[in-house]
């Protein structure tokens, strides 16, 4: 497995796989074709399916500036390989330098045909074991803890990275919550973040207070992310909400440090490392279940951390939290990640919490592994029609129909 660096990045939104993804190939390609000053990007399958509502075209055309760029939607050929393909053409003064295929494969990240990685430097391998269960015998072979076994694959700066990490996070939320109006792209959506942070019940429990406090961390992330905004992937630009949001509820109302909320990231960065390298976390490829079921498991698991659970209830957590997401599509609305993206946040956020709970007191009865949940999202991703495969030909985007204003 590569570095959790590959997998928390920051950039802006609103998709890692459809705007950070081509970002990063064209920059890499520029870098090595400098001569190039003429593009023709030829998007297929997700790309071209919902890459208007993702902004996909805009992000290629101001990246290859100030070099000409034609961005071309083929939603014709099939892609064989990944649901997020595209084809690079490059010239200059009218002579092909090169035609390369790139699949944008999920969390920013990206693979060239033909070539080991997507750099001339590929990020190297620096995690031995690729399971839960071989990780989690390790670890207690050595009698260390999952963010130890972070710290012994990758050194001691992960944590220092992790720490910038969590500080963007703290920073996404504070923005979120102080922007009200529309999300731009034509839906209408209102920001419902500030309302949710601002507007305490005249009776409200605990728990409501709890519902209320991590849901508008949710919505503040991911209305952030829908307006393009800077955010975390965790593990992509669409999930992005879920980690943030429960890790700052935590911390603001049981007072863990910032030192403890990196270990907990790590945790969570490992669970989601096993399954980017075994499953997928493309809502493209395998449903919105390889999103926000991915980071509804790193939540738990980071959440797990943080109470300082063993390694058996820290898998219970991320196998609760994964396997009861099993089969939800990715369908956004207009292609934008608004509806249902937004709230599907809040609601993964919730249930993250829940998992815990659950960790804490039945952990001993589970019957199902982390590592065949992780086989089972994937097989079962793999099985969904097109159409809910973030195509936004299907599910909610396909029916869902804008309720007409009243005249006065």
């Amino acid at each position: 497995m590569q570095s959790l660096k590959e997998l928390y990045k920051i950039g802006r939104g609103p998709s890692s796989s459809h705007t950070m993804g081509p970002e990063r190939a064209i920059k890499i390609l520029r870098a090595r074709y400098p001569k190039g000053n003429a593009y023709k990007v030829t998007l297929y399958g997700s790309l071209a399916m919902t890459g208007k509502g993702h902004g996909t075209d805009r992000v290629i055309k101001k990246t290859a500036s100030p070099a000409s760029c034609e961005v071309v939607f083929d939603t014709q050929t099939p892609c064989t390989v990944h649901p997020n393909t595209m084809d690079v053409e490059i010239y200059h003064d009218g002579e092909l330098l090169v035609n390369q295929r790139v699949y944008s494969v999920g969390g920013g990240s990206v693979a060239f045909e033909g070539v080991p990685e997507d750099s001339q430097q590929p990020p190297r391998e620096v995690y031995a074991l690729h399971s839960f269960t071989d990780i989690a015998r390790y670890c207690s072979s050595r009698n260390i803890r999952l963010w130890q076994y972070a710290v012994e694959c990758e050194g001691g700066e992960i944590l220092d990275y992790l720490e910038h990490i969590w500080a963007q996070m703290q920073k996404t939320i504070r923005e979120g919550l102080t922007v009200s109006g529309v999300l731009p792209g034509g839906l209408g959506t209102k920001r419902r973040a500030q309302y949710l942070y601002n507007q305490r019940h005249i009776d409200e429990s605990a728990q409501t207070r709890e519902n209320r406090m991590v849901c508008s961390y949710a919505f503040a992330v991911g209305e952030q992310n829908a307006s393009g905004g800077t955010v975390v992937t965790a593990p992509t630009c669409g999930a992005s909400g879920v980690v943030p949001a429960v890790l700052k509820y935590m911390q603001e109302t049981r007072g863990f440090s910032d030192e403890e909320i990196v270990r907990a990231l790590a945790t969570g960065g490992i669970i989601g490392n096993i399954i980017k390298q075994n499953a997928s976390i493309s809502g493209a490829e395998c449903g919105c279940q390889a999103e926000i079921g991915s980071a509804c498991s790193m939540a738990a698991a980071a959440l797990a951390e943080l109470f300082g659970m063993g390694l058996g209830q820290i898998e219970y957590a991320a196998e609760v939290a994964m396997e009861h997401h099993l089969g939800l599509t990715c369908d956004p609305v207009a292609g934008l990640v608004q509806i249902p993206c937004i709230e599907r946040n809040a609601v993964a956020a919730m249930r993250a919490i829940n998992a815990l709970s659950l960790a804490d007191f039945l952990s001993e009865t589970r019957k199902i592994s982390f590592d065949l949940v992780v086989q089972t999202m994937y097989n079962t991703g793999r099985d969904l029609l097109n159409g809910y495969r973030e195509t936004s030909s299907g599910g909610l985007a396909k029916y869902y129909k804008p309720i007409a204003k009243k005249k006065k």
